[in-house]
Parts: C-alpha cells; sequence; structure tokens
C-alpha cells in the first residue's frame, strides 16, 4: 500500500486529535461541544482553520470576537494570540493544518 490512512473521531464527543504531526504539517482534527475550546495561545505557525460544522467563535490578539460558520476557512498568521471556543448550542468541528510544520512538533 502506498498510501497511509488516517482515522479520526466521527462522534459529537470533545477531541483535540493531531492526526498528522511530521516535518512538513501538521493536521489536527478538533470537535468541541457548547463553552469548550482551546487555551488562549499563540499560533506557533501559520494556522489554516476549517470550520466543517457549526460556529467557531475566536478573538485574535486583542480584536473583537468574530463567528464563522461551517464552510468558512481562516488564515491566521504566525504569533497571532489565539482564543478559540464555541459559543453555540450546535457541535464545533475543525480541521486545522500548521503550515509549515511548527519547530517544535510532536511525533
Amino acid at each position: 500500500m502506498i498510501e497511509k490512512v488516517y482515522k479520526y473521531s466521527t462522534s459529537d464527543e470533545m477531541a483535540v486529535e493531531k492526526l498528522i504531526m511530521d516535518e512538513n504539517v501538521n493536521y489536527l482534527h478538533m470537535v468541541f461541544n457548547k463553552d469548550e475550546g482551546l487555551p488562549e495561545h499563540y499560533s506557533n505557525s501559520n494556522v489554516y482553520m476549517n470550520v466543517i460544522r457549526g460556529k467557531l467563535t475566536i478573538g485574535l490578539n486583542d480584536q473583537d470576537e468574530h463567528q464563522y460558520s461551517k464552510g468558512s476557512l481562516l488564515e491566521i498568521p504566525y504569533n497571532t494570540k489565539m482564543n478559540v471556543k464555541n459559543c453555540d448550542n450546535d457541535v464545533l468541528e475543525l480541521i486545522v493544518v500548521k503550515a509549515p510544520a511548527p519547530q517544535n512538533y510532536n511525533k
């Protein structure tokens, strides 16, 4: 088999799954229910967030929080303060790609 297959959660339970973490790219799958999200942090690479379902509420640096619904793809620059959460009743599902891969990635 030439291809490598990765499996990710298909449930509505909270998940932060690091699917691909190599020298080229970090590819993560995230699921958050209402009032769940990530701790505030700074992006350690260019970050691309694809909203698969639900509504993403995100605060970047000192700007007001914005909401993005399914079908939205965000590009967030390196070293941006991020506050990622789900403030909505619907389940939030994201695909997050970091490129290039951060230098301190975990395999």
